[in-house]
């Protein structure tokens, strides 16, 4: 038996749908669901494409990181780069797009080593990991329009004191860094 079986009683089944909001990126939707006692309940959830996350390690082992000003917290993170999923894109073909986007970078060894789902009680995003090594300077960075990012280098251990000391605070960052770690270190 697995998992989903085992649990099925925990199970909400969808009765109707609405869509709230439908946006370039992200959907916002209204649904009606009956619940594992045949009570019923709403369910307000966002619908997202999915992205990519790169750990990308240069050949002395350091990381590039990137800061970047994210609106709707009104501050700069510092994260590693990452990016949407383009309808029909394979997810490797994302990954590639943006490190060389976001960093000017390209890599000779891919390894997709997780996945996140970033925030289960509102959003179906789901993040796929990768290590990218085997960097290469292709090209300066080539943004989007009204995107700005500065790139910075930082061993994992600054990382991961970034992080402990509340710098890296972006979800999908710190669940990279877990596997960079683990990858890193570990030899997971």
């Amino acid at each position: 038996m697995n998992v989903s079986e085992a649990h099925s009683h925990l199970r909400e089944t969808k009765i109707e749908s609405e869509v709230v909001f439908q946006g370039r990126v992200l959907t916002v939707l209204k649904d009606r669901v009956r619940l594992p006692d045949g009570g019923e309940s709403i369910r307000e959830y966002i619908r997202h494409p999915g992205a990519v996350i790169i750990i990308p390690v240069l050949d002395g082992g350091e990381l590039i990181f990137e800061r970047q000003f994210r609106y709707p917290l009104r501050r700069v993170f510092l994260e590693l780069p990452a990016g949407k999923i383009e309808p029909g894109e394979e997810i490797l073909a994302t990954a590639k797009r943006e490190l060389i986007e976001e960093t000017g970078y390209s890599a000779n060894e891919w390894r997709r080593v997780g996945r996140v789902n970033s925030c289960i009680g509102y959003s179906d995003e789901r993040v796929e990991i990768f290590l990218a090594r085997g960097l290469c300077r292709e090209s300066a960075q080539q943004l989007d329009p009204g995107e700005f990012i500065d790139l910075e280098v930082l061993s994992l251990t600054a990382a991961l004191q970034a992080f402990r000391q509340g710098e890296i605070t972006d979800g999908k960052t710190i669940a990279a860094l877990f596997w960079a770690e683990k990858t890193l270190r570990d030899g997971w």
